[in-house]
């Protein structure tokens, strides 16, 4: 059990507070709103402390002196490097967790947050998340999340099973077939909401939201096999300039044809300035004339970014129903997300879970170096690193079938150095091993955290 101080309790925090509470953490939370802690303590198994997150004083009453950890997720970028300064100098807390949106702090990332600085020992950037997680989808058009594993190396992806993919209706030992020169493993078929484990005679339907594992060069060979595959993104039209939208063109200037259309003259102006390839242009994204003057018909992705929900909505909608091929829209209330999605829109984008990924890489146990919330939180994919020998430990030196692991755990893949190898039954896991794993119940993580923590006294 770890001792965590969460300072904010806005979506980020409460979002981070609820899974930590749940797997047995020691949590508290610090806010200055007493309704939002009071709703928090009702609903979870947590302690709440009322006061500014970087005062001396509270951060004391929230017992920062013995925590292994403090998550500064204000609303503020100052109150959360302040907070990890006053940690350490004062209480010496091992890990200082920061969330910071500011470009300009950002830009001088290495300088500032050093031991001898800002002490803060992992920045959590949400436009940073945000912009990568955009970008990776729009590489691989008709994936619904794709998530990175080993530096970039593997990756899972979930996309939706159609009609006349050339897998639909037949077993997944097929597969191999279809695609002899190809290794992947399906890590997880979810059928009308519900989780279905994966063997050899499991046969996919059409609309089946499926999770698969490959080698990062692999994806969109595999991708073919679900559905017919989209033909590649040419045109991208974001509609708003801020931090997200202005970080998103420039990543893709380079690749795609790229428009950006934003409100405010100044601000279009001075973003018109940073950016080499993009046309940028004054304006309102959810006006049906200035859609149309920019052949909206012919855009293959619309991502709407802007700061308000309900634009972002209702502006995605509109680019639909005008004929862009797919809509992205960036929904900060999680509320909106499932209602949304079960519409035109294609993908809502939930800055919560990225940057609630972000956050739970650093947080879990038994070296743990990435997790991704899966399926709004219910379901989970981690990476953890394999110490120890056969000895110590219940993974090292096994092989796949020997795993005792929980209910509903299925290991998708094995990064060996630079070598992705497929998780077959008779694979032996070695120590230095990453193993990527997917939890269709997140419950079950402390588990797979105990399982690959090594013990002396295994044996």
């Amino acid at each position: 059990m770890k001792k965590i101080v969460i300072l904010g309790a806005g979506q980020v925090g409460s979002s981070v507070a609820a899974i930590l509470s749940s797997e047995g953490n020691d949590v508290t939370v610090v806010d200055r709103d007493t309704e939002r802690l009071q709703v928090l303590q009702d609903r979870y198994d947590l302690r709440t402390v009322a006061g500014h997150g970087s005062h001396p004083s509270v951060l004391e009453q929230a017992g920062t002196a013995d925590a292994d950890m403090v998550l500064a997720v204000t609303n503020s970028d100052e109150t959360n490097m302040v907070a990890c300064q006053v940690a350490y100098t004062l209480f010496r807390t091992p890990t200082k967790i920061a969330r910071v949106r500011a470009a300009d702090y950002l830009r001088h990332q290495e300088a500032l947050f050093a031991q001898e600085a800002l002490p803060v020992d992992v920045i959590i950037s949400p436009e940073k998340l945000v912009t990568e997680y955009i970008q990776r989808l729009i590489e691989h058009p008709g994936a619904l999340q794709v998530l990175d594993f080993a530096d970039g190396r593997v990756r899972l992806v979930a996309m939706r099973a159609y009609y006349g993919g050339p897998l639909v209706g037949k077993a997944l030992r097929a597969l191999r077939e279809h695609l002899p020169e190809v290794d992947t493993r399906v890590a997880a078929i979810f059928r009308r909401d519900k989780p279905i484990l994966p063997e050899g005679d499991t046969v996919i339907e059409a609309d089946d939201e499926v999770f698969f594992v490959a080698a990062a060069p692999d994806i969109r060979r595999v991708m073919s096999e679900l559905r017919r595959l989209e033909r590649p993104v040419h045109n991208v039209l974001i509609a708003g300039g801020g931090n997200i939208g202005t970080a998103l063109a420039r990543r893709l200037e380079d690749d795609y044809n790229v428009k950006l259309i934003e409100r405010d003259r100044g601000r279009a102006q001075r973003i018109a300035e940073v950016l080499d390839r993009t046309v940028v242009l004054q304006g309102d994204a959810a006006d049906e004339e200035l859609l149309r003057e920019e052949n909206i018909d012919h855009v293959d992705v619309f991502c709407a970014v802007t700061n308000e929900d309900e634009a972002n909505i209702l502006s995605a909608m509109l680019a639909k129903r005008l004929g862009a091929r797919k809509v992205m829209a960036l929904i900060n209330r999680p509320a909106y997300v499932d209602l949304v999605e079960s519409g035109p829109i294609d993908i809502a984008v939930s800055p919560q879970q990225a940057t609630v990924s972000g956050l739970l890489t650093h947080v879990r146990r038994g070296d743990v170096v990435m997790a991704h919330p899966l399926r709004r939180g219910a379901a989970e994919a981690i990476e953890a690193v394999v110490h120890g020998d056969r000895a110590t430990s219940k993974v090292a030196g096994r092989r796949i079938d020997e795993i005792p692991l929980p209910r509903g755990t299925t290991i998708g893949a094995v990064v060996r150095g630079h070598e992705v190898l497929m998780a077959h039954h008779d694979l032996v896991v070695e120590p230095g091993d990453h193993v990527i794993l997917f939890l269709v119940d997140k419950r079950r993580v402390p588990e797979v955290e105990r399982l690959f923590q090594v013990s002396a006294t295994f044996l």
